[in-house]
């Protein structure tokens, strides 16, 4: 078996447990073929609003939570687990540690290159923080477009045609998702000048990034229902936005294994995070 790929620090965001789209097994996959001293879960893993109104909770988000015990009880990898809006149940409880599980809002990470403000970014969402129930709206809108995309690459994949995003695709063509991923990434930049950091590092928007914004460098760690990316800082200090479908090329899944039929019913999103803690404090 091929040797696990050792680095400083791996930082995942936007798993969107509960929901029928999130890619938890090739998420449990990446962290099964990394070794990582500190592992940042950046927000949104739980969908708390999925699971209160429609969500399901399968055994491959199971496998995703044991997968991060796992290297908790192994005690060689520390988690930070970052509060989003669509997990924001978890606000009661921050700040907390248990054993090497810590809940926070925000984490400064200092590398070699300097230090680097991470956070979900949610907070530069007027609709989310404003306007509650339009935000709600838009995620079953979003969850909408989702299936349509799958039916839509299901016809594709029938024309030996590879995977298209419609939802990147309209991010990407829209005028006013345009502007508004461009307003997003600059007050991030502004946050992270504010409080002294050279870098940030978010998720939230689901559009992995790694770029410079002025002489602020910015990284966005993408999300684990269409991208799947995540951000590792490696031995040396270097920050880099990993690709799944690259990252398999050299730690390959094995074919069906992401494709299990194992719904298990709804889940109180309370109960996950309720895991989390019970696991890291057992003996």
């Amino acid at each position: 078996m091929k040797p696990a790929l050792r680095v400083r620090t791996a930082i995942l965001s936007d798993v969107h447990l509960g929901t029928p789209h999130s890619k938890a097994d090739e998420a449990t996959h990446f962290l099964k073929h990394i070794r990582c001293e500190r592992l940042i879960l950046n927000g949104d893993i739980i969908d708390g609003w999925r699971l209160t109104r429609d969500g399901r909770w399968t055994k491959s988000h199971t496998r995703f939570v044991r997968r991060i015990l796992t290297l908790v009880q192994k005690k060689d990898t520390d988690v930070v687990y970052l509060r989003g809006n669509h997990d924001d149940f978890l606000s009661r409880l921050i700040p907390m540690q248990f054993e090497r599980i810590r809940l926070v809002e925000d984490y400064v990470l200092t590398t070699p290159q300097g230090r680097y403000l991470i956070l979900h970014g949610d907070v530069f969402d007027g609709v989310v923080k404003n306007m509650v129930i339009l935000a709600h709206l838009g995620d079953l809108g979003y969850a909408l477009l989702l299936r349509l995309n799958r039916f839509y690459n299901w016809f594709r994949q029938l024309r030996g045609k590879e995977y298209y995003s419609l939802s990147q695709a309209i991010k990407a063509r829209v005028k006013q998702a345009v502007s508004y991923v461009g307003k997003f990434e600059e007050q991030l930049a502004t946050l992270a000048h504010s409080r002294d950091c050279g870098g940030v590092i978010c998720g939230h928007i689901h559009t992995p990034a790694d770029k410079m914004i002025g002489d602020i460098h910015y990284l966005n760690s993408g999300d684990w229902v269409e991208s799947l990316t995540a951000i590792v800082e490696h031995l040396d200090g270097r920050l880099e936005l990993v690709d799944f479908k690259q990252f398999c090329q050299q730690f390959p899944m094995s074919s069906g294994a992401a494709d299990e039929a194992d719904e298990a019913g709804p889940l109180d999103p309370e109960t996950a995070a309720t895991a989390l803690a019970a696991f890291a404090t057992a003996p």
